[in-house]
C-alpha cells in the first residue's frame, strides 16, 4: 500500500514541478547575451488538457452506463 501511495505522491510531484517550471519559464526572455535561446515549455499544456478532458468524459460515460443496468 505504501508503494502505490508513493507511487501516486511521486507522480503529481513530477506533474506539479514540470506545471511550476513551465509557469516561470513561459515569459518573454530579456536578450541579454549574444545567442538567444527560445525558451519553450517542456509541456503542451493544451494537449494535456484535451486529453484529460476527453478521458474524463469516457469514464463518465462508461459510468452512466454502468449505473443504468
Amino acid at each position: 500500500m505504501r508503494l502505490l501511495l508513493g507511487i501516486i505522491f511521486g507522480v503529481f510531484l513530477t506533474v506539479g514541478f514540470a506545471y511550476l517550471y513551465d509557469a516561470s519559464t513561459s515569459s518573454a526572455s530579456e536578450p541579454t547575451a549574444k545567442v538567444t535561446v527560445e525558451k519553450r515549455p517542456m509541456v503542451n499544456w493544451d494537449v494535456v488538457s484535451g486529453n484529460w478532458q476527453g478521458w474524463s468524459l469516457s469514464v463518465r460515460n462508461t459510468w452512466h452506463k454502468l449505473a443504468a443496468r
